[in-house]
């Protein structure tokens, strides 16, 4: 029953953290004002979205093949969001 717990913790502490991102985003966004490149905005979207997902599958999977496939996959992601963030 513990780890039950646990996954409720962990998926309640992204929602914080992704709470706090959005927020940012939207001060961002304001200070920008015309600056902002729809299209990129989307890929950034896409991408946390996608990496979401991979943190979710990986949570829930026990097969090891498969888990290093997720954190490559997430890695990939993480990749991609840092090069369009700069």
């Amino acid at each position: 029953m513990g780890d039950a717990g646990e996954g409720l913790v962990d998926a309640e502490s992204r929602l914080a953290e992704r709470m706090e991102e959005r927020e940012q985003e939207r001060r961002n966004a304001r200070q920008g004002g015309k600056g902002v490149d729809p299209e990129r905005v989307r890929q950034i979207e896409s991408l946390r979205l996608a990496r979401t997902e991979m943190q979710r599958q990986m949570d829930a999977t026990s097969h090891a093949a498969r888990k290093q496939q997720l954190s490559q996959a997430i890695a990939e992601i993480d990749k991609r969001l840092t090069a369009l963030l700069k």
